[in-house]
C-alpha cells in the first residue's frame, strides 16, 4: 500500500485577499488515524491531516467556510468529516461516500450532520469505476434529500461518460477541472467535452487541482486558461477549492498560498470572484451565516 506525503507545511500568506465569506469548496480531513481509522481496502495511506490543521490553514489564507469532501482512504466511514463539520460551528459542510447499504435513517443523520452530496470516484489509480448498479441506486435516492453528486473522473473518460452525466436527475459537480492536462491545450477533446457538459443547467465544476492539471509545475499558472474558460462558460455553477492536503499529487505538492494567488488569474473580475468564492457555494451548500 502506497504511503503518501503530507502537505507543504510552510504555507505562505497569499497576495490575493479573499472576500468575506470565501469558501474552500474542496478539502479533506484525514484521521487522526488513532480515532478515525482508514479503510482496510484503501489504495493509499496519508499522514494525519486533522480538522485543527485545516482550520489553521484557512485562517492563514483568509478563508471563512469549507466543504469537507470524503476521500477514498476513509471509505464509507464518514465519521471524521462529520466530526469536523460539527466542530466548525456551522462554517463547514460535507460531501460523503456511501454505498447502497446505507439506510434512510443513516442518510437523514448525514444530512443533519451537514452532508449535502455524495461522491463517486471513477479514477483508475484510486480503484477505477464503481459498480454502476450501486451508483444508480444511490443516485436515485439523492433527489429526495436535495443532495448533489460529485464525480471524480479521469479526463480520458469524460467523452464516454458524458451521456451518463446528461441523464443525471440531480446537480452534479466535476472535480478538478476534469483532470485535463494543460499540455493538451484548450481544444483537446476532453476539455471540449467538459465545456459541453457545462451547458447543462445542473452541471457544476470545481476549478481546483491546478497542481494536477498543470504540465509546467509550480506555480501552476498554465492551469489558468482552463479555469477561466470554465468560469466564463458557467459563472453561476463554478466552485473553487484548495484540495488540501493534496493526496496523490506526486512531485507537484503545491504551496496553498500559490493556489490562492491563482484566483485572480482564473477570475479577473471581482464580480466573478464573488460568485466563485462566496455566492455559488453558499447557495449549493446552504450556508446562511
Amino acid at each position: 500500500m502506497k504511503i503518501i506525503p503530507g502537505p507543504n507545511p510552510d504555507t505562505r500568506i497569499p497576495t490575493f485577499k479573499m472576500p468575506p465569506g470565501a469558501c474552500d469548496s474542496h478539502c479533506h480531513v484525514f484521521g487522526p488515524a488513532a480515532r478515525f481509522a482508514f479503510s482496510d481496502d484503501r489504495s493509499y495511506t496519508p499522514p494525519d491531516a486533522p480538522k485543527e490543521a485545516l482550520a489553521a490553514l484557512h485562517a492563514r489564507l483568509g478563508i471563512s467556510r469549507a466543504v469537507i469532501v470524503q476521500a477514498s482512504c476513509h471509505g464509507t466511514d464518514n465519521s471524521a468529516a462529520i466530526d469536523a463539520i460539527a466542530w466548525s460551528g456551522g462554517r463547514w459542510r460535507g460531501v460523503a461516500i456511501v454505498d447502497d447499504h446505507v439506510t434512510d435513517a443513516e442518510l437523514a443523520a448525514l444530512h443533519e450532520g451537514g452532508i449535502r452530496g455524495v461522491r463517486f470516484n471513477f479514477v483508475e489509480h484510486l480503484g477505477g469505476r464503481p459498480d454502476m448498479a450501486v451508483f444508480n441506486r444511490v443516485v436515485s435516492r439523492l433527489p429526495g434529500l436535495g443532495w448533489h453528486l460529485v464525480l471524480h473522473l479521469d479526463a480520458r473518460d469524460i467523452e464516454e461518460l458524458a451521456p451518463m452525466c446528461r441523464a443525471l436527475p440531480v446537480p452534479f459537480i466535476i472535480d478538478h477541472m476534469g483532470r485535463v492536462e494543460a499540455r493538451g491545450g484548450l481544444d483537446q477533446p476532453a476539455f471540449r467535452a467538459l465545456l459541453g457538459l457545462m451547458e447543462l443547467p445542473n452541471a457544476w465544476v470545481k476549478v481546483c487541482g491546478s497542481e494536477r492539471v498543470s504540465s509546467a509545475g509550480a506555480p501552476f499558472t498554465d492551469s489558468a486558461p482552463f479555469a477561466e474558460a470554465l468560469i466564463r462558460a458557467a459563472p453561476e455553477r463554478v466552485l473553487w477549492g484548495t484540495d488540501w492536503p493534496h493526496p496523490n499529487v506526486g512531485k507537484n505538492m503545491p504551496n496553498d498560498g500559490d493556489l490562492v494567488d491563482l484566483v485572480p488569474l482564473f477570475a479577473p473580475d471581482a464580480a466573478l470572484r464573488q460568485k466563485l468564492l462566496v455566492d455559488n457555494p453558499a447557495r449549493l451548500y446552504d450556508f446562511t451565516d
